[in-house]
């Protein structure tokens, strides 16, 4: 189980950095929760995926590589969601 490395908190989204403590820290629960959802998510569908990615030397790698790179991106939009900070659109 790997952890979410620590947050820049210039690259939070305006809304969260406003919100207060206890909302950024709700909401770091929640992207560190949602990394977790999407590394399960790509090591199923890796498993699907057949021979190819399950077997090579990185296959292990390749789903929490992916959680990473969808977290640095921004996330699935859930974190801000179970955080209780609505939708981004509707902050904007």
């Amino acid at each position: 189980m790997s952890v979410l490395p620590p947050v820049d908190q210039a690259l939070l989204p305006a809304d969260v950095r406003t919100a207060g403590k206890e909302a950024r820290e709700r909401y770091h629960v929640a992207l560190a929760f949602e990394r977790q959802l999407t590394a399960q998510l790509a090591k199923q569908l890796a498993s699907t995926a057949g021979e190819s990615l399950e077997e090579g030397p990185y296959a292990q790698l390749l789903p929490d590589a992916l959680a990473d790179a969808v977290t640095a991106a921004g996330g699935l939009g859930l974190a801000r969601q179970m955080a209780g900070l609505g939708t981004e659109e509707a902050s904007s």
